[in-house]
């Protein structure tokens, strides 16, 4: 029998084409292609839960718990692509966790990685960009990095006041949190217009009770504090202090802070039971939140270290005083701005007990510190200056002690206030 050649199927009946190789790759393709788009979608859903724990656990508190879940997230994150925008967010997460932590060597690269991952997803001029900026600075100034930090600082500012308008809260976030870098490196004039600008717009924007509005004038407390103008500074910290009793509860970390700001001016003012009740606040509400070896709860205790020596408890200070440089040092390293406040109020505490060998060699690592981080003209230089002057004097030393008095009176006159003696 002739074999028929095939034909092409024209009409009705049973498809030949089922067995063409081009049609089978064709259905494996389109198979393969639905399994993709499917399977993305899952690892999109899985990111996204990972990503939402995580935020919770950080709102409890639970910071082991955070990590895991965004650790978690960033695994999946890692598989969309490098300049997804996805990855960035986790990066930020998990870098805002270290920074909380006060693990700043493990935060930096993740907020740079996060901030070159959205700079190539969505250009250099979008407003997560300069979230992104922002968190950088913050972890640069936290570091004692402040000349690094500015620039950051300045380039948010120039994004967010044309994406989003010069009274937007996000930008007065910006100009507080530069306000602060300022007044950390002994600017007041130049911190003073930046925390009042955010501050008009918080309370326009947000309403006078909100968070942020605390935040604005508590600040505006510890500048005029700074300054020596305390009796301008007291209302600032109460009515801080109130605000965030009632919108953030007896325990938060806001209230922490605030309340060690105004155990600050109490103790300044000679209100000893007053300042050693909230200084006890604070700590209790820091170490329950963060644990014992967080450089906040370090802050608090150099607090109280400072009340304590002032009313010649030297047995209850200098264990405080300690243990707040053994933190600072173990989170910031050996040369951080913290660290030298450490050590000149540890050698101010045992010059007071008599012992000036001790006492000298920390004041003069607290200078060189303060001199290489801080520069030649800031304040808190100027606090340690007289200080180790004081134990030149004691040692019949007066020739090196006026010349360290020279130089702080020169660097008072420049910014033309005196420091309160701390």
């Amino acid at each position: 029998m002739t074999p028929h050649p095939i034909r092409p199927h024209v009409g009705g009946g049973k498809c030949c084409c089922q067995r063409c190789p081009a049609v089978l790759l064709f259905a494996v393709f389109l198979s393969s292609g639905v399994s993709s788009v499917s399977c993305n979608w899952i690892r999109e859903g899985r990111w996204q839960v990972y990503q939402d724990d995580g935020t919770r656990s950080l709102e409890k508190r639970r910071y082991a718990e955070a990590e895991k879940q965004w650790k978690k997230a960033l695994e999946i994150a890692e598989g969309f692509g490098a300049q997804d925008p996805r990855l960035g967010t986790s990066l930020n997460s998990l870098g805002r966790l270290y920074a909380a932590q006060g693990r700043y060597a493990e935060a930096e690269p993740l907020y740079a990685k996060a901030l070159a991952v959205w700079e190539s997803a969505w250009g250099t001029q979008h407003p997560a960009v300069a979230k992104a900026l922002d968190n950088l600075a913050a972890l640069r100034y936290a570091q004692g990095r402040y000349a690094e930090a500015e620039p950051l600082y300045k380039r948010s500012l120039e994004i967010k006041a044309q994406a989003l308008g010069r009274e937007h809260p996000e930008l007065a976030t910006t100009e507080h949190n530069l306000g602060t870098l300022y007044r950390a490196e002994g600017r007041f004039a130049d911190a003073e217009p930046l925390y009042r600008q955010a501050l008009a717009v918080r309370e326009k924007r947000l309403g006078p009770k909100h968070p942020d509005v605390a935040t604005s004038l508590n600040d505006l407390g510890n500048l005029y504090r700074a300054e020596d103008r305390l009796d301008e500074a007291e209302p600032y910290h109460r009515r801080a202090v109130a605000i965030w009793e009632k919108s953030g509860g007896p325990r938060g970390l806001d209230l922490a802070a605030g309340l060690e700001d105004l155990a600050d001016l109490d103790r300044l003012q000679g209100r000893v039971g007053e300042a050693e009740s909230l200084y006890q606040r604070s700590l209790s509400i820091r170490r329950d939140a963060l644990g014992p070896d967080h450089p906040d709860v370090a802050r608090t205790l150099n607090g109280l270290a400072l009340l304590y020596k002032s009313q010649g408890r030297y047995a209850d200070a200098e264990p405080m005083a300690r243990r707040a440089l053994k933190i600072w040092e173990r989170a910031f390293g050996p040369e951080h701005p913290d660290v030298a406040t450490a050590l000149n109020n540890l050698a101010l505490m045992l010059f007071a007990q008599g012992r000036a060998a001790e006492a000298e060699p920390l004041y003069r690592r607290s200078i060189a510190i303060q001199e290489k981080v801080l520069g030649p003209q800031h304040p808190d230089l100027a606090r340690s200056l007289d200080n180790y002057a004081a134990l030149l004097h004691g040692q019949g030393r007066d020739d090196e002690a006026r010349r360290l008095e020279t130089r702080a009176a020169d660097i008072r006159a420049r910014h033309a206030w005196d420091q309160p003696s701390r």
